[in-house]
């Protein structure tokens, strides 16, 4: 090896394993043999660019893990990871994205559930429901675990924050190397009312596609189905952690509202 650390040795070893794939496994996936899959692993061989690219993408890694891979074999990032600087096509469709969905809510948060941006409704109903404090919190999830922002006013709450608690343990469970992920989960972990059992993964909780989630303000209740998008292949590492959550009236009552607001911010 070229490298003293013999870091991407470790790392292939510890993305197999965290895959749960044998060498075996691996080297029949990506179309090599078992044997050079065992040489990459102890250091035999040096991988070239596209093998690093080739295992990767096989055991279906991010592109910022990707970027790692390929840095620890002695070779530049390929992704760039700039959110700024998107494609002016990417953030125009983002731009129409939000404008089109109007009245209705529809935001974008990052890899660690932080907001990146939002249309106005979303500003809007988060205006309504929490005044000044609307400000206090960008991370979507604090925000809806929080006592002092939108969980008081989340009909059914424990049930929505068991799934989102779960949505986010299987990701740490895909992505374990990603620290802001745990201390996300043990911020959410450590509000009050959390229950303690929350902490361990519930496996057999199904994976949603989307979700419903009701609201309570003021005596009137609304609700939204609410679904998530992400970019196919983009090629950028930010913008592979984009997430673009949009919100759906449930019923004529929540549809009103939402035109409601609207009449009156203009």
């Amino acid at each position: 090896m070229s490298h003293d650390d013999n870091v991407f040795p470790a790392l292939l070893r510890y993305w197999r394993g965290a895959r749960g794939l044998s060498q075996l496994d691996l080297a029949g996936a990506a179309g090599v043999s078992a044997k050079h899959v065992s040489f990459l692993e102890t250091g035999r061989a040096n991988p070239s660019q596209e093998m690093v690219l080739r295992l990767a993408s096989t055991m279906d890694l991010s592109l910022r893990d990707q970027n790692a891979m390929l840095v620890a074999a002695g070779f530049a990032e390929l992704f760039r990871e700039s959110a700024d600087a998107f494609d002016p096509v990417v953030q125009r469709a983002l731009e129409m994205m939000m404008r089109h969905h109007e009245p209705y809510p529809l935001l974008v948060f990052d890899r660690h559930y932080d907001m990146v941006t939002a249309n106005e409704a979303t500003d809007r109903l988060l205006s309504t429901m929490l005044g000044d404090k609307a400000q206090l919190e960008r991370n979507t999830l604090k925000m809806l675990f929080d006592p002092a922002l939108l969980r008081p006013f989340i009909v059914d709450w424990e049930r929505i924050a068991r799934v989102l608690l779960s949505r986010l343990q299987r990701e740490i469970l895909h992505r374990r190397r990603d620290a802001g992920l745990s201390a996300l989960l043990s911020a959410l972990c450590a509000f009050p009312g959390v229950p303690g059992d929350w902490r361990t993964p519930d496996l057999g909780a199904p994976s949603l596609a989307s979700l419903d989630v009701t609201f309570e303000f003021g005596g009137q209740r609304f609700g939204f189905l609410t679904t998530m998008t992400v970019f196919q292949a983009p090629q950028n590492v930010a913008l592979e952690e984009l997430h673009i959550e949009s919100y759906f009236p449930l019923d004529e009552a929540t549809e009103q509202l939402c035109r409601a607001l609207a009449q009156t911010a203009r």
